[in-house]
Formats: C-alpha cells, structure tokens, sequence
C-alpha cells in the first residue's frame, strides 16, 4: 500500500514536490526521514519527533534484529507499537552494517553470515531473512538487502557487487508477503556511469514501489555524489518515489532535490547534536567553542523551534560543558526542526517555482566550509 501523488514540478529543475501514502499515513515530499536506528531516536520521545515535524522514521533491520529480536515484534504486533509511533516507518535491510563489519563477517551468494555484537553468536542475513525480519517489524515501506563496497572500487568489483545486488533485489521480492508494506530496490554501480544506468535499467524492470539510489558517502566526494545522483535519479521511472540513501548535509540535499529525489535520511542532526554540532541558517555552529560561554543570543535567530527560541548559546554551552544530557537533546531538536524547515521551504519554492533561485540563496546564507562552488538547480550539460 503505497502511491506516490505529483502535485508540483519545478520550471527551470527536476524539483518535484510530492505526497506519499503509506499504510500509516502520509508524507510531503521531499521528505527527510528522522533516522531511529534502534526504534528511537536519542533521547527524543515520539511527542518530541511529531514537535520538530518528523513525518517517517527510519529503523534498522540489523540492529533490531540482534535485540530485542524478531519474537518480540511478533508479539507486540510490530515497532509502531513497541516505540509508541504511529507514522510511516521505514526499515533498512542491514547491507550496510554488513559491509561496515569486514573483520566479522562472510558474503556469499546465499548471504552475509556475521558475529552478533550482542552475544558474540552467528547469524545469517539472507534476502528472505531480512524481508522476514521487516515484515515481522512492520515497516511501511522496506529495502532490499544489498551489496555495498566502497564507492570508489574498481569497475571489477563494483559490477561484482552491483549484480549479486540484482539477484538479492529479486529474490527479496519474491519473499515479500504483505501487500500492505512497500518494497523499494536499490540502484547501485558506485561512481561507474554505465553500471549506473544498467542498474536503473535492470531494477525498473521489475514491481518494486520505489527505488533507492545506493552506495554513495563511502569514499566519494560531493562533485562525484552529485553527478550519481543527478544521472540515477533522471533513470528511475516518475510516478514512483526516490529515495537517497544516507546521504544529508543541507547542501546534498538542496542539490538531490534539485535533481528529482523525493526522500531523504541521514544521521548527521542527531549525531553531530550529540557531539555539540547545530546546523543554522548561516551554517554549521560547534556550541562548545569558547566564544559562545558568553554568547547571550540564539542558537539562530531565523529559527522558531523550542531551542531558538527559550535558550540561548551561552545556556548550551554550559549544558555541554557540564556533561548534562539536556545540552544534546535541546541541540538535536534544533538540528531535526532545521531539517524539517528545510524541507517545507523547499516544498513551497517547487510550488511557487521558484525552487532554483530559492535554493541558491539557501547555499548562499550557508558557511563556505558546508559546501562546494556549484548550486543546485544548474543545469545539466544536455540541457544547456
């Protein structure tokens, strides 16, 4: 149970803005996904999530696999119930923990075979082991298991990889048994253009709900991600969702919407909250710098989020500085609620159409540290 409804396109890029139905309600779109790893998002509660605007989530198939396990799932009747979130959730399949892992674990044709972190065990994640995994979660939209190696590898081994990843991407839609949870494949090929569209050109063949472009953020840089992204996303058919995966500081972002993606998630908001990091309209602000212990103004003045808007970056520098775990939490509410924004600013210049001017004045209101030369909503060569 899935649709993807167009309601606006962009005049001078590929922008569209969008909503998607899933089985647990619907989502705008271009859409960033608050990620919650382990069916939460660090230190934030659901009522915390649906304050700073979180529409989906995103869990991890791996992680939840290894605890609390498949059984409780069964029992509960799914993660909506067991974290008490009732919104669109997606479930990735576990690929790239695999591929994080290459001290402990084995692929081969059948699947990845790895040692648990929990209890040291050894467990085998099949295609038809993680779709039973999701289905057992109770995602609304699940992603197939697949192969991932460093963007960079050599062409060898990226079609290797790109083609055991079709013939997983096939065998997890076969395992897939409950029509009211999407199934999207994955597009991979690393930073090889022609593997790329062989990719896209297998994968669409076929009923998935929607596509994902895969395996970037590994060793590639922003140019090298850019013009993945711009080629897949041009491949992979209109009427069904985009999704790019992992990928998400603003300025990725702003250039994957200018190029037609529709969904988002990265755990750059929570992690680097969490580290002291916030991202405000004039750039990135690392709060435990020395300069602001006596900083009596907002985190950013441009913003309206609960953080902004009572606290002030002299009071966060203090929380950090003396380990209180209320430093993070109130900076990882700022950094979703940005996100969140960014989006909806994003929405609203693809329907005034708008959406290039708009995006270039974004970048460039942002830090030059936080990105590249080029702005989003150029135009490619072939449409010069």
């Amino acid at each position: 149970m899935l649709g993807l409804e167009i309601l606006a396109t962009d005049s001078s890029t590929r922008a569209r803005r969008g909503r998607l139905t899933t089985a647990h309600g619907v989502a705008d779109t271009p859409a960033f996904m608050t990620v919650g790893t382990r069916a939460t998002v660090t230190g934030l509660t659901p009522d915390d999530l649906r304050t700073v605007g979180a529409q989906v989530l995103l869990a991890n198939t791996y992680h939840l696999m290894l605890r609390p396990g498949i059984e409780l799932f069964r029992r509960v009747g799914g993660v909506h119930a067991f974290m008490g979130w009732d919104g669109p959730v997606l479930t990735d399949s576990g690929g790239f923990q695999i591929f994080s892992l290459a001290a402990d674990r084995t692929i081969s044709e059948r699947g990845a075979r790895f040692r648990s972190y929990v209890d040291q065990r050894m467990h085998m994640l099949s295609p038809e082991r993680s779709i039973e995994l999701q289905t057992a979660i109770g995602a609304d939209i699940m992603m197939v298991l697949d192969v991932c190696i460093d963007s960079t590898s050599d062409e060898k081994a990226t079609r290797a990889a790109m083609e055991r990843t079709h013939r997983w991407a096939l065998r997890s839609l076969a395992a897939k048994t409950e029509p009211r949870q999407a199934l999207f494949a994955i597009v991979q090929g690393g930073l090889v253009p022609s593997l790329r569209g062989e990719s896209a050109a297998f994968l669409t063949q076929h009923p998935f709900d929607g596509f994902a472009i895969g395996g970037l953020a590994v060793g590639d840089t922003r140019t090298q991600r850019e013009d993945v992204i711009g080629l897949s996303a041009e491949l992979l058919p209109a009427k069904k969702p985009r999704y790019l995966m992992g990928v998400g500081t603003p300025p990725d972002l702003l250039h994957a919407i200018a190029a037609g993606v529709d969904m988002f998630d990265c755990i750059l908001p929570t992690h680097l909250g969490w580290q002291g990091t916030a991202f405000t309209s004039s750039g990135r602000v690392k709060i435990t710098r020395a300069p602001y212990a006596i900083a009596d103004v907002a985190l950013d003045a441009a913003c309206d989020c609960v953080t902004c808007t009572k606290f002030s970056r002299a009071y966060l520098h203090h929380l950090f500085k003396c380990g209180e775990p209320l430093g993070p939490r109130l900076l990882s509410m700022h950094n979703l609620h940005h996100y969140q924004a960014l989006m909806r600013g994003a929405r609203q210049a693809i329907e005034a159409g708008v959406y290039a001017s708009w995006s270039a004045a974004q970048l460039e209101a942002i830090d030059r540290h936080e990105h590249g030369a080029v702005r989003p909503g150029r135009r490619l060569p072939e449409e010069a």
